[in-house]
């Protein structure tokens, strides 16, 4: 079962539906289904491990766990083109651990009601609890309104952490040390394939 807290509507659903206990058999977690019109039609799978990584070969092993789960039950009513993600470092969050893993970093947010007269922000998460975040918001002096905002976790329509230099540092730094906790070798001068990859 799902513990995220911000999921698909429609189709996207149906299919997230389908495919999430495929992931979850083969050792990973879905992230986000999104259906574009990319390509003729592309249904894009976002998938990652428990520790947050996600290699090439991940996407690879993803994509041969869908595939005959979607050719059963053929939830597309066209040709697609499947591709299976990592969630990238500018990542979609959507699950509470998300909030707490990257608190402090600079999002982007969006909410499906008003809360304190908006429904989008931009800010650093400075608390999380059972029911929501706590949001510093960025930029209050240009815009005005409240500096603190509470939302609650029900309210969130979509959350996004946005690039930057602190942020690329930390995900870089969670990756190698989610490599070394699995005993792989880590080199300190790689670049890193924490970014997006692709594999369909």
């Amino acid at each position: 079962m799902t513990d995220r807290i911000i999921t698909e509507q429609g189709l996207e659903a149906r299919i997230a539906a389908i495919v999430e206990p495929a992931i979850e058999q083969v050792g990973y977690r879905l992230v986000r289904v999104r259906v574009s019109a990319m390509n003729g039609a592309t249904l894009q799978i976002m998938a990652e491990r428990a520790d947050g990584t996600m290699t090439v070969e991940d996407c690879e092993a993803v994509s041969r766990a869908v595939s005959p789960v979607l050719d059963v039950d053929d939830p597309m009513d066209r040709a697609y083109h499947l591709e299976v993600s990592s969630p990238g470092i500018d990542r979609p969050m959507v699950r509470k651990s998300d909030f707490e893993t990257w608190s402090g970093q600079l999002l982007k947010l969006e909410t499906t009601r008003l809360v304190s007269g908006r429904k989008r922000f931009r800010g650093r998460v400075t608390k999380v609890d059972a029911e929501g975040i706590t949001l510093e918001r960025d930029g209050v002096a240009s815009e005005g309104g409240e500096a603190i905002v509470e939302i609650p976790f029900d309210a969130i329509a979509e959350a996004r952490l946005i690039l930057t230099d602190e942020l690329l540092a930390a995900s870089l730094k969670a990756d190698k040390d989610a490599r070394r906790a699995r005993g792989q070798p880590v080199d300190e001068d790689d670049a890193d394939d924490a970014d997006e990859t692709t594999a369909g």
